[in-house]
């Protein structure tokens, strides 16, 4: 590991701050730029991030569809160490969203290390010189550590439908939206009932002539406590910030009762299950409707989503709520799965998420031997902490396997590992260089316990999901409350990796008995 300036080195043998290693971040939404920003306030500030596209924000960049929003509350969606005042609603939109990640990105002074329209397609570990050799658009960047910062929600997934592309008409994913397209009076097919169509669904359906929408299964909706902050709210706080900051406990405590009710017992969560059907019963009268609208699964399974206007807009006479999913698509419409019935439309927009599982999508990663990680998850991904991968030294992931959340912010997660990769960058620099490469045995035995926890929670009990694939492994979800994860990734145990320091001799390294330090 390159050392451009001495750290200095504190009483517990870590480096406090330092020029030190080079780092490159794949990625430019939150968790990159989050990871960035703490990194720099460490003292790590050779670092470069690179972006595929024209501008940062990453899924707050790419999803501009009608109404897109956050259904977790803008001040606890938010880095704690840059709260926003000027939040303009409780549950703000991408506007807002994006506005917020582009004033860290200046407040922090990381524009100098942006790398925009910089498509990463290649990283590969060189054991020789312990570095990561990055193929940026014909170019090479080399980096003492690789930080993907891709996210779980970063790859649009079309479903596989025969015929998706025999259609005439206009299809786009509600993720790239084609605001070219005039939508109104338009027959319009909506594939999907997730957290985006449920957004973007009750701005369309006025503008368009028909309007239907084909669901697999009916999500849990709670509703949501929507607020707007004027100006007298922003006056407020900044002038008492505990304001602001009790809000983002109450609703970061709210989340953590709804994550022990999925990873510890259904009894935790049966008054949300029941507020869900009574708000149901509240807004759609009629009763053959309100059937197709009522989830047949555990509460929790699949993600809950947040709306004041789904149903309303559903319950429209120019909406059709088909409870099935398509067959095929032909060159004028879909075909039901089950009844075989075909409706034309004019457009199809398929709301039908992203590919979960591409962590470092769609950048090709090789480690020691040249090992491609995709052939070391073949069996399914995992890490260690969500960070780690043995054989990918330096390696750390953002967002990676088992991090995601069934309720609370993500955000938390990752400001965690920010903290986790700031002691692991600091116990290198303590030891002159080198890298660090978790041990195939903690790796393994973080996986177990992790597979063995979740399969308790009810994310498995039976539903069909984005958190669970084909074999009914869950690669996606943390087993437990965000504060056990932040207690876990508070430090690193050296226990858990193999540190290899720099040799003099040319080609070679090391490694060292023991660990990365103490």
């Amino acid at each position: 590991m390159s050392s451009p300036a001495q750290p200095s080195i504190a009483s517990n043998g870590r480096a406090t701050t330092t020029a030190g290693p080079s780092i490159a971040i794949v990625g430019a939404g939150f968790g990159g730029v989050g990871m960035a920003i703490r990194l720099k306030q460490a003292g790590f500030g050779n670092l470069t991030i690179f972006d595929r596209a024209a501008g940062v924000g990453g899924v707050w960049r790419d999803n501009t569809y009608p109404g897109a929003a956050c259904d977790v509350p803008s001040p606890l969606y938010s880095y704690s160490f840059a709260p926003n005042q000027d939040w303009p609603n409780r549950y703000s939109e991408q506007p807002a969203i994006l506005d917020y990640i582009e004033g860290c990105v200046e407040r922090f002074g990381l524009g100098p290390h942006l790398r925009l329209n910089a498509t990463v397609e290649r990283a590969a570990f060189d054991e020789a010189t312990g570095r990561w050799r990055l193929e940026v658009g014909g170019q090479v960047h080399e980096a003492d550590v690789l930080i993907p910062a891709c996210g779980q929600l970063s790859e649009p997934a079309y479903p596989s439908i025969d015929g998706i592309d025999r259609f005439a008409g206009e299809a786009f994913h509600s993720a790239r939206w084609n605001h070219d397209i005039d939508l109104t009076g338009k027959r319009v097919a909506v594939v999907g009932t997730g957290a985006s169509a449920i957004q973007f669904i009750p701005r369309i359906a006025p503008q368009v002539a028909q309007l239907t929408v084909y669901q697999r299964s009916a999500p849990y909706i709670m509703p949501r406590l929507q607020a707007h902050y004027s100006e007298r709210h922003h006056k407020l706080f900044r002038a008492l910030p505990l304001i602001q900051r009790a809000e983002r406990l109450g609703w970061f405590a709210f989340g953590e009762i709804g994550t022990a009710g999925m990873v510890k017992g259904a009894w935790i969560t049966a008054p949300f299950k029941k507020l869900c059907l009574r708000y149901l019963e509240r807004q759609v009268a009629d009763p053959q409707l309100r059937r197709i609208l009522t989830p047949d699964y555990e509460f929790g399974c699949k993600r809950v989503l947040f709306s004041e206007n789904y149903y309303e807009a559903v319950s429209r006479p120019n909406v059709e709520v088909i409870p099935e999913g398509v067959r095929e698509v032909t060159a004028s419409g879909l075909v039901s799965a089950t009844s075989g019935v075909e409706r034309d439309a004019d457009v199809i927009i398929y709301g039908t998420g992203f590919r979960t599982k591409d962590f470092v999508a769609p950048m090709e990663v090789r480690g020691l031997a040249g090992r491609e990680l995709n052939e070391a998850w073949a069996g399914g991904e995992r890490a260690h902490l969500g960070l780690t991968v043995s054989g990918f030294p330096n390696m750390f992931l953002t967002y990676g396997p088992n991090t995601n959340l069934g309720a609370g912010s993500i955000i938390y997660m990752i400001e965690s590992q920010a903290n986790y990769v700031v002691d692991a960058l600091q116990r290198l620099a303590a030891r002159g260089g080198g890298y660090l490469d978790v041990r195939e045995d903690a790796l393994d035995a973080f996986d177990r316990e992790v597979q063995e926890r979740l399969s308790g929670t009810v994310w498995q009990t039976g539903c069909e999901s984005w958190y669970v694939d084909e074999n009914g492994r869950n690669a996606n979800n943390w087993p437990a409350q965000v504060v056990e994860y932040r207690r876990r990734t508070r430090q690193l145990d050296p226990a858990d990796f193999r540190f290899v320091a720099p040799n003099p001799a040319p080609g070679a390294a090391r490694e060292l008995a023991g660990a990365a330090g103490d």
